[in-house]
């Protein structure tokens, strides 16, 4: 049979010698070890050269499409003219196909005629004789670079591009635009430290500070139109009192015209944004529904296009953006990161922390449906998107109820779930537990006051009566004790006064 090989700028038309020897498949490469062997096995059957590169740019690319181009089709009615009981080996089924179709041409297709065709690629030069390597190569090289400009400039998968684009523009402006808009409060908040406080929106801000300069101008310019009258008020009273330094015309016009590209630079923002929105729905609308303009464009600008996020499992998707908390959690044998760039979804930042993880890994199962969806689908409708977000929510629901519910519905129909009704009961806290003291109503009346307080003086008067006669009491002993020790000392000051005195004796020896 023959083989249909094409090289560079040539069409090459090889027939097999040997054809017991191509039984062989594994050992097949032996055959091709030297350029004696390969003739032994295939040998040149036609030759057809192109008359420029854009001829053979479009019989390759017909090639790679698996379609039959003209010149092909020229050599082989030849073939069948002349061979017409022999068959063709074909690398591309597909193509093998169309010409059978067209030509009623029997077309092989096996794992042996690829392995057949990796050996004559290894010997072509000693295959082919009359043709020098140096311009083989320089004629490789040269359809190279024009096939792959031409499957740059009209895939239609690279149409993700602008998405990329999109979303690391955006990025950069946010981050620029926070740069310049601290630059331009910490600047002017040496001139009008109180502003800051007053006005909290940085965009507002900015248009305040380009409409009215120094900030004596407060007094006598309207700024309505940027701020409400209350605002107005507070920024017009603390500028007569502010206790800022003085700066030159020179330095206003600095921080005035810094004030101008923040506002550019926020306009160009939501424009960029408003496109981001439309491409997103255009390319990738059911995982626009599902997780959003900016998660999903964060998805596709980390994979590399929407093709490459199509092939990723689901738990890939839900840890895209999270890789060094990964690599690091294995590491060090400790937990793995739950989420990645699919945190910052709606659907995951409305659940409270517990259910996070669950939320993102069913978030991220669905995402990856609906990347598949749009990325190799023919239908551009969101109907799968906003059926999965449903059951999302359904579970989400779920989850925080603490409830089991029935979901029910398919990969086709819409989902339907049970209708949710809020049966909870309220319960009121009962303050009377906190005191001892007897409930009494807070409104009283005069007279009830009054007794009381009548009251009150009267139990005063009849304790302070009872504390007396208890302290009379406890006297009257105590100076009956002291009467009796006097009188003992009188007693015994008269017993010593009657005593005579005692006169000294002398001894006379």
């Amino acid at each position: 049979f023959f083989f249909f090989f094409f090289l560079g700028c040539f069409f090459f038309l090889l027939q097999v010698l040997n054809e017991k020897k191509l039984q062989e498949v594994d050992s097949l490469w032996k055959e091709f070890e030297t350029p004696e062997k390969a003739n032994k096995i295939v040998k040149l059957k036609h030759f057809e050269k192109f008359q420029d590169t854009t001829e053979a740019l479009a019989a390759s690319t017909a090639l790679v499409e698996g379609k039959l181009s003209k010149n092909l089709k020229k050599i082989l009615k030849k073939i069948v003219a002349k061979d017409a009981h022999e068959q063709l080996a074909v690398a591309d089924a597909k193509l093998g196909g169309v010409i059978k179709d067209k030509l009623n041409l029997s077309c092989i297709h096996s794992p042996m005629v690829t392995e057949l065709m990796r050996g004559i690629r290894s010997q072509i030069e000693g295959l082919i004789t009359g043709l020098p390597s140096r311009e083989m190569a320089a004629m490789c090289l040269g359809l190279a670079h024009s096939l792959s400009r031409y499957k740059l400039k009209f895939s239609p998968d690279k149409v993700d591009t602008m998405i990329i684009q999109a979303i690391s523009l955006l990025d950069d402006l946010d981050k620029e635009l926070n740069n310049y808009i601290m630059r331009c409060r910490e600047w002017y908040g040496w001139h009008f430290p109180e502003l800051g406080k007053i006005i909290t929106d940085n965009l507002t801000y900015c248009k305040c500070v380009r409409k009215v300069g120094d900030r004596t101008n407060f007094a006598s310019s309207d700024v309505s139109d940027i701020l409400p009258e209350e605002i107005e008020e507070d920024v017009k009273a603390a500028a007569e009192i502010s206790m800022g330094t003085e700066v030159s015309e020179e330095d206003i016009n600095n921080i005035i015209h810094l004030c101008d590209q923040v506002v550019e630079i926020s306009e160009y923002r939501t424009q960029l944004y408003d496109y981001l929105k439309n491409r997103m729905m255009a390319i990738a609308p059911n995982l626009t529904v599902m997780v959003g303009e900016l998660v999903g464009a964060r998805l596709i600008a980390h994979a590399g296009s929407l093709l490459n996020l199509a092939k990723h499992p689901a738990s890939t998707v839900q840890l895209l953006g999270a890789e060094k908390a990964l690599f690091r959690a294995l590491k060090t044998k400790r937990d793995t990161p739950k989420f990645g760039l699919i945190y910052h979804a709606s659907l995951v930042g409305q659940t409270n922390t517990k259910n996070k993880g669950k939320i993102s890994r069913m978030l991220a199962a669905k995402t990856a449906l609906t990347i598949r969806y749009d990325a190799l689908g023919e239908n551009t409708s969101a109907e799968m998107g906003a059926e999965n977000r449903l059951k999302v929510e359904t579970r989400l629901r779920l989850l925080e109820e603490r409830g089991v519910r029935r979901i029910s519905g398919t990969g086709k129909a819409l989902a339907r779930t049970d209708k949710y009704q809020n049966k909870s009961e309220v319960k009121i806290f009962d303050p009377s537990g906190d005191s001892t003291l007897p409930a009494v109503s807070k409104k009283r009346k005069i007279q009830e006051v009054e007794e009381q307080d009548t009251e009150v003086a009267v139990k005063a008067k009849k304790f302070k009566a009872e504390m007396k006669e208890t302290t009379v009491e406890n006297d009257e002993p105590v100076k009956k004790r002291k009467k009796k020790k006097d009188k003992e000392k009188q007693a015994e000051e008269e017993v010593l006064s009657e005593e005579p005195p005692i006169s000294p004796t002398i001894e006379v020896r």
